[in-house]
């Protein structure tokens, strides 16, 4: 099993909860991103791929790549659902956990969302990332990181 990080817009406080898991529970962690990021020195299992610039880029990398029973933190909404077909544990940053019974219903309000911006509606965009969203994506990757172990020992 090995944790993925869609990293070029993952808050800092994200990334750091899942480098704290991975040196805790051994577990690999890949940043995948367009340009080069930052990682805790001396962790081994962290690396980082720097794709090319490009639309999706980083995405179709994680996309091809990460295997049933892996762990991806993206707050990409099209990237999730590709995951979940896939069979790959997908959260985002906030805490939600996307599986095949949402992810559909969430591509769809994204996507009616990007129709509306297309249209000329002013939307706001994503509240600032908080203590409580912190807090919330600590406990969701906790189960998520519990359920994906347990089924690595299955499939051992």
């Amino acid at each position: 099993m090995k944790l993925w990080i869609d990293a070029d817009a993952a808050p800092r406080d994200a990334k750091e909860l899942v480098f704290r898991a991975s040196k805790r529970l051994g577990i690999e962690v890949t940043l995948v991103a367009n340009q080069s990021i930052g990682v805790p020195p001396g962790n081994r299992l962290i690396q980082v791929v720097t794709v090319r610039d490009g639309a999706n880029v980083a995405d179709q990398y994680i996309v091809g790549h990460a295997q049933p029973g892996d762990v991806v933190l993206t707050a990409d909404i099209p990237l999730a659902a590709q995951l979940v077909a896939k069979k790959v544990f997908v959260l985002d940053p906030r805490g939600e956990v996307y599986d095949d019974r949402n992810v559909g219903a969430r591509l769809a309000a994204r996507d009616f969302l990007d129709a509306a911006r297309g249209a000329g509606m002013e939307l706001s965009g994503p509240r600032p990332y908080s203590q409580r969203d912190r807090t919330s994506f600590a406990s969701a990757l906790d189960r998520v990181l519990t359920r994906a172990l347990k089924l690595k020992e299955r499939n051992a």
